[in-house]
Order: C-alpha cells, then structure tokens, then sequence
C-alpha cells in the first residue's frame, strides 16, 4: 500500500511475546491479502480489472472491495464530492509518487482529465456484485480509504489471537484497542504540518478510536512560493488549498481514512459541519492560515504541546 507498517501490544497471561509475535505477523499477512485485492500497481487486482473494464462493462469483484466501493461512494455523497475514488483518473498529471516531477501540469491538461472525474460514474449492482465504470476515461483508486480497512482488518486479527492492549498502524492511519496496563490511555500525536518530521504541535489519547492524518507536508514540491501536494480537490482538478492538515478520530480506521482528506478539502467551517453530523467522529483542523480548530467532541481532549510552526 505504499506506505509501512507498525503493531505494538502487551503481552497477557494467554499470549507470551512470542504469541504476539506471531499475531503481527498474521496481522501483517491480512494487509498483503487485502493490498492484492485492491490496490492499483497490480494489474490482476480486483480495483485493476474494474479499471481495464471501463466504458465496456461490469466486472465482478470480492464481498470486500464492493463493500469499500460502496462506502466509498457514500463519502462521496455526504461530503459534497470532496471524497471521490475517481481521481486516479488524473494519475500521471500530477507527479508526487516515487515519480516526483516539481512542474505542475498546464491548465488545459488538467481540464481534459479533471472532466472525467466524478464519482457517480461508478456504477454498483448489489445484487450481481458488480462495478461499472460507465465512462472510458474513468479510473478508480482506493488509496484513501483501503488502508483504514486494512488496518481495521489487522486489528480484528490481533483481536482474536487473544491480544488486549494494542495499536495497528499503516502510515497515517492508527487503531487502538484496550487501555495499557496501568490503565492509563494509548497517546498519538499530531504533526506540525511545517515542523520537522516528528514534531507534534499536539497529543491527544486515542481509546480504542482510530486517528487519522492528512497533510499537505507529505509528497509536496513548492514552484514558485506556492505549494503543490498529493491531496486533489476532485471538483477543480489542483491541489486542495483551505487546510494544512487535518486528524480524525472515529471509531474505525475506515471511517477515519475517508474523512481526513474530505474535510482537508472542505475546509474548516463546512469540515467541521460535517464531522458534527457524524456520531462518534471528531476533528482537529489546521487551516491555510495555520488557524488551529477543534470539534466539539474533542474538545478538552487535545493537549498542545506548541503553536503550529507558520511558515508557507
């Protein structure tokens, strides 16, 4: 999934170090299984055929990605589109993978793409279990909302070999489960969006919730004193521009995953809006003017450690 992985957990009375162990590594196997069916390097996954189909007709796929597809679109639908799988229809007009070009893409390539982006080209059949992607030109990724499943899944895993005290990460996306021995609380911190790399401008205890980050410091490049990033607003085709980052905590990794970059895109007002519609959600925004917020459900919850760095 492009990304690595951390598990850390507490041994217990039923499982030795070596038990827990061995549950990474059975944690770590279900994200492998889960990468092949969904990711889009493989050109035999199930996301993959979808794509190769486009325009032509529908392809069955796997109880679980149709049920990511599925969710993902509803993320689409209560988020103003801010959320949408089809921008991998723009992959390779913006470079910000292990293919890093700092020159942005003219206006007139960016329009001949960014038409085709929009989610409701994605076509489901609940019923045959199919995708159908009703335009030629259109692609899907789950690149914002795979990794949340898998780190779900992995904990599921971890779960039912015994472990009770644990966190499962895949990049920015972090599950935890239980309270550590001392009944004190596991802790993640939230990244200066411009502070050197791990340099947290807040701490907040996360129980048993999932955490998720989005920034515009990851796989960036600056032209010309403005900031170019991986997060694309699917409604202009560019880079989102309202926030610097944004965390999420939710009661799964999934739903986590799937809001970070829609409300990095929203912005702070119409994000927040939307993270007060949705129990059990909350919020820290950090917005393009290095403005820090915080939804209601967080509040008194967040510990800051120092004031954002601003800088551009």
């Amino acid at each position: 999934m492009g990304t690595h992985l951390a598990f850390a957990a507490y041994t217990t009375s039923a499982v030795d170090a070596d038990g827990v162990r061995a549950a990474f590594r059975a944690a770590e196997a279900e994200i492998v299984r889960l990468e092949k069916l969904m990711t889009t390097w493989d050109p035999a996954s199930e996301v993959s055929r979808v794509n190769t189909a486009a325009g032509k007709e529908p392809v069955g796929v796997g109880q679980e990605t149709f049920d990511v597809i599925r969710e993902a679109i509803h993320a689409s639908e209560i988020s103003q589109g801010t959320f949408d799988i089809t921008f991998e229809t723009l992959h390779g007009l913006w470079k910000f993978d292990q293919d890093l070009d700092p020159h942005p893409p003219s206006a007139a390539a960016v329009h001949a793409q960014a038409r085709y982006v929009g989610f409701r080209h994605v076509k489901l059949d609940e019923e045959r279990r199919t995708v159908f992607l009703d335009e030629s030109h259109v692609r899907i990724g789950l690149g914002g909302i795979a990794k949340g499943y898998a780190v779900d899944r992995a904990a599921k895993v971890l779960e039912d070999a015994g472990l009770t005290t644990f966190y499962a990460q895949a990049g920015g996306d972090l599950l935890t489960h239980g309270t550590k021995p001392d009944g004190s609380p596991w802790r993640a911190g939230i990244r200066d969006p411009r502070g050197a790399e791990g340099d947290y401008f807040a701490m907040m205890p996360v129980d048993d919730h999932a955490f998720s980050t989005a920034g515009d410091y990851e796989r960036t490049y600056i032209v010309g004193g403005k900031r170019y990033h991986h997060i694309i607003d699917p409604r202009t085709g560019y880079p989102a521009t309202a926030s610097r980052s944004v965390t999420i905590w939710a009661p799964t990794a999934l739903q986590a995953d799937e809001l970070d970059d829609a409300v990095f895109i929203l912005g702070p007002a119409q994000g927040l809006a939307l993270i007060e519609s949705i129990d059990g959600v909350g919020a820290v925004i950090v917005d393009a003017h290095n403005h820090v917020w915080t939804s209601k459900r967080l509040e008194g919850k967040l510990v800051p450690v120092h004031p954002p760095t601003d800088a551009p």
